[in-house]
């Protein structure tokens, strides 16, 4: 949840509404695919959208990387954000592990 906030503060002073919204929504779908997937139940389910999530979450990390090359904010901001999604990134995995046992 934390990424989400991270990102709509990140994205407030953008110009490139495209970029706004794609980022928004990769954020936005990282916790929401983990919620889904342990709502569904199984342990097969969770790990199906838990690797979505995961995808949202590295998609995440490329339009960072875009909002950088096209200097759309100052990079110190992207590279914090970018930070807590390599922490977050093994614990998708660990999650996933964990749901199994």
């Amino acid at each position: 949840m934390a990424v989400v906030k991270d990102s709509y503060l990140l994205t407030r002073s953008w110009d490139d509404r495209g970029l706004i919204a794609q980022v928004r929504r990769a954020a936005v779908s990282i916790p929401a695919n983990l919620a889904e997937g342990k709502g569904r139940g199984t342990s097969a389910e969770i790990a199906r959208f838990s690797r979505i999530a995961l995808g949202s979450l590295y998609e995440l990390e490329t339009l960072l990387e875009i909002a950088d090359e096209l200097k759309l904010g100052p990079r110190h901001e992207t590279n914090e954000l970018r930070v807590r999604l390599a922490k977050l990134a093994p614990q998708i995995p660990a999650y996933v592990r964990a749901k199994r046992r």
